[in-house]
């Protein structure tokens, strides 16, 4: 008695390949999820652009090794400096701020500032690192 062979079915022709279309669809769904962000979010002015800021437009903050928030010469916390910022950006929408840091300071006095600015959505926003004394 000869017994019949099923025939081979090619993969094109299985419904293996439908199963695994499927596992790559999904796959590639849970993978398009994951959205990581580090940092801030902060835009750059391009590379060759310039910008003119006038006096009145700036608005100049300090901060010292031991994380004090200096405005003209006074010290001032963080709070302090949040309402400041928001009382100027309402008279003059164009306000610009600047903050200029000791190397001493910790590095999470300055993270809290540029979170202030970042939260105040202020336009222009500039820091820089004070020379060391030699």
């Amino acid at each position: 008695m000869k017994l019949k062979r099923r025939k081979k079915l090619k993969f094109g022709d299985s419904s293996a390949s439908s199963d695994i279309a499927f596992l790559l669809i999904i796959y590639f769904i849970v993978i398009a999820g994951f959205n990581v962000n580090k940092g801030f979010l902060i835009n750059l002015p391009n590379k060759d652009s310039t910008r003119l800021i006038l006096k009145d437009d700036l608005l100049r903050f300090e901060m010292d090794g031991d994380g004090n928030l200096l405005h003209e010469d006074q010290t001032i916390g963080i709070k302090a400096a949040e309402k400041l910022i928001a009382s100027v950006q309402a008279e003059n929408p164009n306000i610009a701020v600047m903050l200029s840091i000791d190397p001493r300071t910790a590095w999470q006095n300055v993270v809290s500032f540029v979170e202030l600015a970042q939260d105040l959505k202020i336009d222009s926003f500039s820091f820089s690192m004070k020379k060391e004394m030699q």
